[in-house]
């Protein structure tokens, strides 16, 4: 069945572009296309970098999971792609498309580090967006941006909260 990804939403797209930015992230993506692969399959083939590439996928909503029975006793998470095509279909004002494509476009080192200074201004309770912004003079597309390309932090309602 096919299934297209409409993308209306600007910041929704940097998800997508990170979710092919590597050859792991892309043969992993690859791999789920062709059927249901449970997370130890993607870790011994992939390694910690696959692991990490099926939690951004999943948090990205760009596939699909169910628990399946492992040999052996137990189950296993497994993974398949969701969708088949991208359908996108936005517009913004061109400073917001610049502060998206500037977050998409990150290293993942000057990444980590604002990631990592959100990430303290959240603390365990979580945080208001504003009050984030505000503390980081930047503007709140920028914020959502960084939140849709983060794999530890989320947006919820109007808070910033940690993934648990």
């Amino acid at each position: 069945m096919r299934r297209i990804k409409v993308v209306s939403e600007p910041t929704d797209l940097v998800p997508i572009l990170r979710s092919f930015d590597t050859d792991v992230k892309r043969e992993v993506f690859k791999r789920l296309s062709g059927g249901w692969v449970t997370s130890k399959v993607i870790q011994s083939e992939f390694g910690e970098e696959g692991m990490d590439a099926l939690t951004f996928f999943e948090k990205s909503k760009l596939v699909e999971t169910r628990w399946e029975a492992i040999p052996g006793g137990g189950t296993d998470k497994a993974y398949h792609g969701y969708y088949t095509s991208f359908h996108i279909n936005t517009s913004c004002p061109t400073q917001d498309i610049a502060e998206i494509l500037s977050v998409a476009a990150m290293t993942p080192e000057q990444f980590k580090a604002v990631e990592a200074e959100i990430d303290e201004l959240v603390g365990a309770d979580g945080n208001s967006a504003r009050a984030i912004t505000e503390k980081l003079n930047i503007p709140l597309i920028r914020l959502k941006s960084l939140l849709k390309r983060s794999n530890r932090l989320e947006f919820r309602g109007h808070l910033v909260k940690r993934i648990e």
